[in-house]
Formats: C-alpha cells, structure tokens, sequence
C-alpha cells in the first residue's frame, strides 16, 4: 500500500484528492492538513509515502514544509509533490532545487494524479519532458545556469555527458538510443551522478544540471 497525505488549505480540493485517493486498492489516505505547520506534524506522526503539497498555503508555506522534510533525516523515505495552479508557477524551480519529487497542477486529469504517485512512491520524478523543457527554458542561460554543484568534479566525462541528456527532459530509453547504448547502461550513469550529487531524485537532478550549465 502506498501511503498519502494531502496538504492543502483550500477545502474542496482536499475533499477532492481524498476521494481520489481513496478509490485505488493500492493507495492509503493517512490524513490531511489545511497549513504547512499541521501538514509537517501530520508528516512526522504519519511517515507517509507520498505528501501532496500546495505550495502557496498560511502559516507555513509549502517551501519551507519541503524544507524542513528534506532536512530532517527521519523523513529520508518520504516524497513531495507540490500542487500548483499553473505550470510554471514562480516557486517551482526552488521547490525542485529543495528536493520536491516534482509538481503537479491541481487541474490534472485523475488518471495523471494517481499515475503521478505510484511513480513518485517507486522512486521516480513527477517531472513530464514538456514541464522538464519549459523549466529549462525559463531558468538556463540565466542566474541558475551560472551556479555549477560542488561536485560536479567527480563526475566521469560519461556521467558529466548523460547528466547533459538528462537534463534535456528525455528518458532512459530516449537517451540510450541517441547515444547507441542500452537503458541499463544509462540507467547505472544515471544513478551514479544521483549519488555523487546526493540528488533526491530525478526531478532534482535535472535542476543540478541546469544550475551547472549542462544541456545547453
């Protein structure tokens, strides 16, 4: 069972996760909160899988929850994705940079929601190719392209050169068949960078590599 909490402060969207949520045999609704400050202590009594988080919210805002998840080691396993109303909303980039698993428009399709996670509880990112392009465009070539991770270094031209790829928005296999080489090898280039950058993530992979220059 995959385990869910909702964090929002507008009610019928709440009312409306919840119901979805609670139709899927493989999917658990732990509780809800209507602010950041009850939805990290729902966090922290709960240890869900997956938090739906809004990011404009009183009280505590969604960044600053993100923040204090991904700071806290005991919440090492539990994955955000932020809920925004449009789709590049101005705190999305920092959210994914803070280690948000990805974001999700609160007028998504039902079946995008609950595809959404399941593949953010198996370990994946919520970060579609045509949201990975527009954040891509808006943020590379400007400040953030000018902030390269500190160990960048100790990657291998191999690695330095998928992370490149990855940072194009396409996937394993689309980068596999560019470069005439097998998903698995990519997929093991892949997590390697994701070590050395103590990436959370995909979604935040591909913000290192943006920061860093890369898939220009």
């Amino acid at each position: 069972m995959i385990r869910v909490a909702l964090v929002d402060d507008q009610p019928l969207v709440r009312m409306g996760l919840a119901t979805l949520v609670e139709t899927e045999p493989d999917l658990v609704l732990v509780g809800e909160a209507v602010d950041g400050r009850d939805g990290l202590a729902l966090i922290r009594r709960t240890r869900p899988d997956v938090v739906l988080c809004d990011i404009r919210m009183p009280v505590l805002d969604g960044l600053a929850l993100l923040a204090e998840v991904t700071r806290d080691q005991a919440l090492d396993d539990v994955r955000v994705v932020m809920l925004t109303t449009f789709e590049l909303d101005e705190y999305v980039f920092e959210a994914l940079r803070n280690g948000a698993s990805g974001f999700l428009l609160k007028d998504a399709e039902p079946t995008a929601l609950l595809d959404g996670i399941r593949v953010v509880a198996a370990g994946g990112s919520l970060l579609a190719p045509s949201v990975t392009r527009t954040v891509i465009e808006r943020f590379s070539g400007g400040p953030a392209a000018a902030r390269p991770h500190p160990q960048l270094g100790a990657l291998t031209e191999r690695e330095r050169e998928i992370l490149g790829w990855v940072a194009t928005g396409r996937s394993n296999q689309e980068i596999a068949d560019a470069l005439v080489v097998s998903p698995d090898t990519v997929r093991t280039h892949v997590s390697r960078a994701m070590v050395k950058l103590q990436a959370r993530d995909r979604a935040q992979l591909v913000v290192f590599a943006i920061e860093s220059g890369l898939g220009r």
